[in-house]
């Protein structure tokens, strides 16, 4: 199975607070930093719900 390295690009500052709170589930704190997630439908829901506050690339 693949897996999803999610890396964010920019602040979760100034935006909703369920925004905020996805990057952290997902481990983000800082602009530049990634997780390698495993490819699931839990993450892929949570990646599109800050898509445009992170990159996502596909990694084996």
């Amino acid at each position: 199975m693949a897996n999803l390295k999610v890396t964010q690009i920019k602040s979760g500052v100034g935006g909703k607070a369920n925004h905020r709170e996805t990057l952290r589930t997902l481990g983000l704190k800082k602009i530049g930093q990634s997780k390698v997630h495993e490819d699931r439908p839990e993450v892929r829901g949570m990646i599109r719900a800050v898509a445009h506050l992170v990159t996502v690339e596909e990694v084996d």
